[in-house]
């Protein structure tokens, strides 16, 4: 299996997809709008663009299985599997914020070897695969170098509708908000990662997350020199639905954090 040029034709497809999402930017109805469950919504934007994805990936690696937020196509169990969300930040396009992507990963054995996130509308594709590094359209990216907390950059997500843990979050935000730079809540966990994979966010972390929220960032993190785990520090963070990332300091300063704060 060549992963370079599935990887590079992939990134076409995340890119003729986008095209798509921004034509429709806008066009969504208050009728067309469902409810999957409290404030976690989904229009025919997500659905369609995941069938595209699906239809063009399928002829990619024919073989793969496909693990898709919307269900568009039935799940099974095989050795090759991509992992997709079709529109990451739906609530963001709903509302016409710019701040929305397209995550694609494929998965070997359970073992993620390729990882896509697209920002659709600054036509950025951050991208790796297995055996390569991690790159921002042609330029090569890391995570950052910071080392202290009081000059790092963060990002999470504020629970919007899993409200189980949030006594935990807040008290864990309060000496964030006052030992760093400031922390973003952008909304959409995927390009959160693939920012911490770019140095632009020093770290991040988040809980009631999915397999398609983080495989293809948290492999990018992983690619970039960063370290990626669940709120304990172990490696349950694809479907542990909890996520902890940053570059290797600033790693150890939140998952010290959430050890303590969320405890099981």
């Amino acid at each position: 299996m060549n992963l370079e040029r599935i990887c590079e034709q992939a990134c076409r497809i995340t890119q003729e997809v986008a095209q798509f999402l921004k034509a429709e930017l806008g066009k969504v109805d208050i009728g067309q709008i469902e409810h999957k469950q409290r404030n976690h919504l989904v229009s025919y934007v997500d659905q369609t663009a995941e069938k595209m994805l699906v239809e063009a990936l399928q002829k990619l690696v024919p073989e793969a299985a496909f693990l898709a937020e919307e269900a568009t196509v039935e799940y099974e169990e095989k050795e090759w599997q991509w992992i997709i969300d079709p529109l990451d930040g739906t609530t963001n396009f709903l509302h016409q914020l710019p701040f929305f992507s397209i995550s694609i990963a494929l998965q070997y054995q359970h073992k993620t070897v390729i990882g896509i996130v697209h920002e659709v509308n600054n036509n950025q594709t951050f991208w790796s695969y297995k055996g390569g590094a991690a790159y921002l359209n042609t330029q090569k990216i890391q995570v950052s170098a910071t080392q202290t907390l009081e000059h790092s950059l963060l990002a999470t997500g504020f629970p919007y509708y899993d409200f189980e843990q949030v006594d935990a979050y807040l008290q864990m935000l309060k000496p964030l908000i006052l030992n760093t730079r400031g922390i973003r809540r952008m909304g959409s966990a995927a390009l959160d990662l693939a920012y911490v994979a770019a140095g632009r966010f020093d770290g991040y972390f988040e809980y009631s997350l999915s397999p398609w929220d983080v495989a293809a960032g948290a492999f990018l993190v992983e690619q970039a020199g960063g370290r990626v785990s669940d709120f304990g520090g172990g490696a349950d963070y694809l479907h542990g639905k909890e996520i902890v990332a940053g570059n290797p300091a600033i790693f150890e300063y939140l998952v010290s954090d959430t050890q303590q704060y969320f405890k099981k």
